[in-house]
């Protein structure tokens, strides 16, 4: 029977964003708190020639720049496996979302190659190849709760937050470049900083109790450009949300709500927006 591996790639959400300066290397040390939640992409590795990426998006590239693809290829080469894979990408987040679906997809290629080519290898050795194909990646691999340091790609898990509707809105053709907004990015623009430590201490405690302290600092570039984002988030909040903030660069926006009804109250009440949307719950970190 031949193999196949079916890996979930779930969505990310920020909880908390801050920018402590600009390294060396061109990149910006953030300090960050990012969450899993159940929007997610379906991973499937089996027989191919070569690298072979297919997705159900049309306009998504399967080439060489894909990110599942670099990871494949970046595994293969690491540890002298000739690659004859076939990698299905079943694609639900959003994309160019701030919800790190190509992310999720490469860390999901990784841990489904390390099972597929029978490679054994741990979580923070996946960490550490999936920090050389992006920021996102490294969290990924795991998901859950976690802080996330240096460029993204240092992680100090935290317990699970406890389950969580969240409503996931963004704006139908809007493509937000995380670049431009990094490189527009003005610390003198800053009004609140998002407690990050005080987000990881209540996180047991659930959203609640986490909510003074959440915040996300790129707003303050993205909003400018984009106000519809600010209006979403206080359609979210007038509806019945208890938070509503924009994820990583944006441009979605994500609310936390009490319980399902309230949910669908939301995304009712964001009708008159050109969105997409999305009912899911945050979810625990990975079992190995």
């Amino acid at each position: 029977m031949a193999k196949k591996i079916i890996e979930t790639a779930y969505a990310k959400i920020n909880l908390g964003l801050r920018i402590l300066g600009k390294r060396n290397d061109g990149y910006h040390e953030v300090s960050m708190i990012m969450q899993s939640v159940g929007l997610s992409d379906e991973v499937i590795i089996t027989e191919g020639e070569g690298i072979q990426v297919s997705t159900n998006l049309e306009g998504l590239t399967c080439g060489k720049d894909n990110l599942a693809y670099k990871a494949a290829a970046l595994l293969a080469e690491r540890y002298n496996i000739v690659p004859n894979v076939h990698i299905v990408l079943n694609k639900k987040i959003f994309m160019a979302a701030g919800l790190a679906g190509g992310s999720s997809d490469a860390a999901a290629v990784l841990r489904g190659l390390n099972k597929y080519w029978d490679l054994n290898l741990y979580d923070d050795r996946l960490e550490a190849l999936a920090a050389e194909l992006g920021s996102d990646v490294p969290f990924c691999i795991s998901g859950g709760s976690a802080i996330a340091k240096g460029r993204g790609e240092v992680i100090l898990p935290l317990p699970d937050m406890p389950e969580t509707y969240v409503v996931l809105a963004k704006p139908k053709n809007l493509d937000i470049s995380t670049a431009w907004v990094y490189k527009n990015y003005n610390p003198g623009r800053i009004v609140n900083t998002p407690g990050i430590w005080q987000i990881a201490e209540n996180i047991g405690n659930g959203a609640e109790a986490m909510v003074p302290y959440m915040g996300n600092v790129l707003e303050t570039v993205t909003i400018p450009a984009h106000p519809q984002i600010a209006l979403i988030k206080a359609r979210m909040l007038n509806a019945g949300a208890y938070f509503s903030m924009m994820s990583g660069s944006g441009p979605t926006v994500f609310a936390f709500a009490e319980n399902k009804e309230t949910a669908e109250k939301i995304v009712e009440a964001l009708k008159d927006f050109e969105l997409e949307t999305a009912i899911t719950t945050t979810v625990g970190r990975k079992k190995v």
